[in-house]
């Protein structure tokens, strides 16, 4: 959910094929990828209204979420480097459409069958989007703002998956039809993002036509395996925080602190990931190797403050562990996806980081999953708590191990 590339370089536009049409392509691009974005969020605050309405369980909750991880991890295994081939805007045209499938299967949602749907069609569309529009947005850039082009993929990313929840929080807390008008405005924006990118340029020299494209497995060079494992513990554990922020936060604001507004829920939600936007242009300044053990000891101050949220139930330390351990998931997450681009052969770095992503998706995912089964026995609360101290020590276990190989290295 970075500037992962997809089979070359962030910073390496396509060579001879980078013909933008004016100066704002990289935004408009931007743009349609936050709109994508959003749509994977949006029904974050509407569970609860879905629980009303149909009547299903908090592990019915989790699984409905995870579905998603599922679709896109899917994505990432069979075609995750397909926009080297085909080019980039047929694959983020395919995405949008999927985005739009999504967004009409939760309108005429008559129970759960098709709201798992719209989960896994979300899902896809996010598979699509995530590698090959970053690669698209670099490209687009004019060269002197090729510095730029990759805040505003970061922004794009994580800003939408932020606003999706803010946007819904907000229409169904102080709006008409909570469980409609969402999904309308969503595709309204995903027209008009479809418009905009069926006239950007294509990036891609000699592309290929979409139907010859083939499934293209994620490879793991030996060069990458040394860090891959730290790295790869740092992504799950911190993509495994903002899944239960986006999956299980709702339940436990209105359960546990009686909080029923779906636009707090929202905002709650957006400011993680607002925060994992922070973490991530910190890493610059802090280098890749040093991003990831110090977002992993960021990361457990966060959980720290998470599970003093559950235990004492109270509203701060949530607000703050979702500042917190979004800066912590940013920071590790870029600089994983730095440390693995960088040992990465060229002609498999878009694998080798279509790997890294398999591994953090399955981070909002399993976990979550986990969260949902212990809430049945031993309460939700209770549940987050066992979940904290399980992450928090795979973070400090990924954080050690490259303190120790830095060292040895030195």
């Amino acid at each position: 959910m970075t500037d992962r590339p997809t089979g070359r370089t962030a910073t390496e536009p396509a060579a001879g094929g980078r013909t933008p049409t004016s100066r704002t392509g990289y935004l408009q691009a931007a743009a349609a990828f936050a709109v994508c974005m959003a749509g994977t969020t949006l029904p974050t605050p509407l569970y609860g209204l879905y629980q009303e309405q149909i009547g299903f369980s908090e592990l019915t909750v989790t699984v409905v979420f995870a579905i998603y991880a599922f679709g896109v991890i899917g994505v990432l295994l069979l075609v995750g480097n397909v926009s080297d081939s085909v080019g980039r805007r047929p694959v983020l045209l395919c995405g949008l459409a999927l985005a739009a499938g999504s967004a009409v299967a939760f309108l005429a949602e008559q129970g759960l069958p098709l709201l798992c749907v719209g989960r896994l069609l979300s899902g896809l569309s996010a598979g699509l989007f995530t590698g090959t529009a970053t690669a698209y947005i670099l490209e687009l850039a004019p060269p002197g703002r090729r510095a730029r082009a990759g805040f505003v993929a970061t922004a794009a990313n994580m800003g939408g998956l932020g606003c999706g929840p803010l946007l819904s929080g907000l229409l169904a807390e102080y709006a008409a039809h909570p469980l409609t008008l969402p999904f309308v405005v969503h595709l309204v924006l995903l027209a008009a993002s479809f418009t905009v990118t069926w006239f950007l340029p294509e990036t891609v020299p000699d592309a290929r036509p979409l139907r010859t494209a083939r499934p293209r497995r994620p490879t793991l060079p030996p060069e990458v395996r040394g860090v891959f494992v730290p790295a790869g513990i740092a992504a799950f554990a911190g993509f495994a925080l903002l899944g239960v922020f986006t999956s299980v936060t709702p339940a436990f604001l209105a359960q546990s602190l009686g909080i029923h507004n779906h636009a707090v829920v929202g905002l709650i939600v957006f400011v993680a990931f607002f925060s994992s936007t922070l973490g991530q242009l910190l890493v610059p300044r802090l280098g890749t190797a040093r991003s990831i053990p110090l977002g992993c000891l960021v990361l457990i101050a966060g959980l720290a403050l998470l599970a003093l949220s559950l235990a004492r139930t109270t509203l701060p330390p949530l607000v703050l562990s979702a500042v917190v351990g979004g800066i912590g998931q940013g920071m590790g997450l870029r600089g994983a996806v730095g440390e693995v681009a960088a040992a990465a052969p060229a002609e498999h770095r878009g694998g080798a980081l279509s790997a890294l992503f398999v591994v953090a998706y399955f981070g909002i995912s399993i976990p979550v999953i986990g969260v949902g089964l212990l809430s049945e026995p031993l309460g939700l609360a209770d549940a987050g708590l066992v979940f904290t101290a399980c992450m928090a020590v795979l973070a400090a276990a990924s954080g050690a191990y490259l303190l120790h190989r830095a060292r040895t290295r030195s």
